[in-house]
């Protein structure tokens, strides 16, 4: 991934150092486990333990040579360890993907848990938003026309609450991605054997996938992509929403906006969302990925390769851009302005209008005919939308639905704080028992 969205952390877990760091220690966790069950000499694990280092630079020359990574590695780790009789146990009873499939399950772990920390944050910044907003009255949007009042808090809440399903589903998937296998080039475990396979596995904290082919099977990663981009819709998600909100016709929220930053190179009084317009086209990139993954799980008989060159791509650049998806987001819904006076004015700007379904129900319950009701209703409110005059003028003045509600029934029926009334059981339902005093 390119650097403008690699954030350091993340980068290092992708970096070629850690990548044949990693192999090193599957390829050590092996020949120490050998030792304990006497196959190994402990002289040889105790001196590759000591002596066995890294030269990504030298790797590389090799593997020019012999166009093979995992044997450029070995070769490598031999040269650095300085004692043949050592060396000779290196990769002793193991395939390539042995050490490279294990090694990735390392990798992913230690990129999941940058993941799992950062959604933690999220959540954090979400729920405090929340709070703040929680009894701001906005009006909500269907099909991108006005229905009926929300609150500010309420959109925030349902936010938070589908980035806290997201979190459940990414601990999930990762937890199955911590899965290695050293079970041999066709995953009979033949050379090694079973015991020895979940010894090493659980040396490196992993579990061991209980059969597999030459490789893990694929349906592990599919799934954990396929987790990274619902986490990435739903980052998404939230920033079309604020692109939405900040368009100049509503101008409810906008996005935060730096001291020096400019919005146009030709227009000085620009403040465009693009840190929101950026999560959304990077939300395409990894759904594209996960598709990349789908189309991986299926492989030749017990192992082809076509699989492994898109990994080195859709693994580090997946996980690298929903951590740096996770961190823009936060960033910018912890600093966005949200502008209470025009969410009121906008829910007032149709002049009643968004009261229309309370008014139907009301009429109904005071026992008008549904059908007739809902013509009253309808009439008066597209001549209201059409007029632009007040809508709950307009029927207080209606013989027909005066029958029914008098100027009492009316205020309740376009009373905002009826509308919403069920905001702090939905709070309590999102949050449990925890109140407004705690944020």
């Amino acid at each position: 991934m390119i650097a403008r969205y690699t954030r350091p952390e993340m980068g290092r877990v992708w970096s070629e150092e850690n990548k044949f760091q990693k192999w090193l220690e599957v390829e050590l966790a092996a020949t120490e486990t050998l030792a304990e069950a006497g196959i190994v000499p402990r002289e040889a694990a105790l001196r590759l333990r000591e002596r066995a280092r890294v030269d990504v630079a030298r790797i590389n020359e090799i593997e020019a040579k012999v166009r093979h990574d995992v044997i450029a590695f070995t070769i490598a780790v031999q040269e650095s360890v300085g004692d043949a009789e050592a060396a000779r146990w290196l990769h002793y009873g193991l395939t390539s993907n042995d050490v490279v499939d294990t090694a990735q399950a390392l990798l992913v772990r230690e990129a999941s848990q940058l993941i799992e920390k950062a959604i933690e944050r999220f959540s954090v910044v979400l729920e405090k938003r929340a709070w703040e907003f929680k009894d701001t009255p906005e009006i909500g949007r269907t099909h991108g026309v006005h229905a009926e009042p929300i609150t500010f808090g309420l959109k925030v809440a349902n936010w938070f609450a589908e980035n806290r399903r997201g979190a459940a589903r990414f601990q999930t998937a990762a937890r199955e991605m911590a899965t290695g296998k050293i079970s041999g080039a066709v995953g009979t475990c033949t050379h090694l054997g079973p015991e020895i396979e979940q010894k090493i596995c659980a040396r490196l904290g992993l579990a061991t996938a209980p059969i597999t082919s030459q490789v893990i099977e694929r349906d592990r990663h599919a799934n954990y992509l396929a987790t990274l981009a619902i986490v990435a819709a739903s980052l998404e998600r939230v920033a079309l929403e604020i692109r939405h909100l900040q368009r100049t016709e509503v101008r409810e929220v906008e996005e935060p906006f730096g001291g020096e930053q400019r919005g146009s190179s030709a227009m000085p009084h620009k403040r465009n969302p693009v840190s929101s317009e950026q999560i959304c086209g990077l939300a395409r990139v990894v759904r594209g990925n996960a598709t990349a993954a789908f189309e991986n799980v299926a492989l030749w008989h017990e192992r082809d390769i076509s699989h492994s060159s898109v990994e080195r791509v859709i693994l580090p650049d997946s996980t690298i851009l929903v951590d740096y998806m996770l961190h823009r987001t936060t960033e910018i819904v912890a600093n966005m302005k949200v502008f209470p006076e025009r969410m009121q004015r906008n829910l007032n700007a149709t002049k009643g209008l968004v009261f229309s379904g309370q008014l139907l129900q009301d009429l109904v319950e005071h026992g008008a005919p549904r059908e007739d009701a809902y013509k009253w209703v309808q009439a008066h409110a597209m001549a209201a939308w059409e007029s632009e005059t007040s809508f709950q003028e307009r029927i207080a003045a209606d013989p027909n639905v005066r029958n029914f509600l008098d100027e009492k029934a009316l205020a309740h029926t376009f009373d905002l704080r009826r509308q919403l009334r069920a905001v702090d059981e939905l709070f309590r339902r999102v949050f449990g028992s925890k109140s407004a005093a705690g944020h």
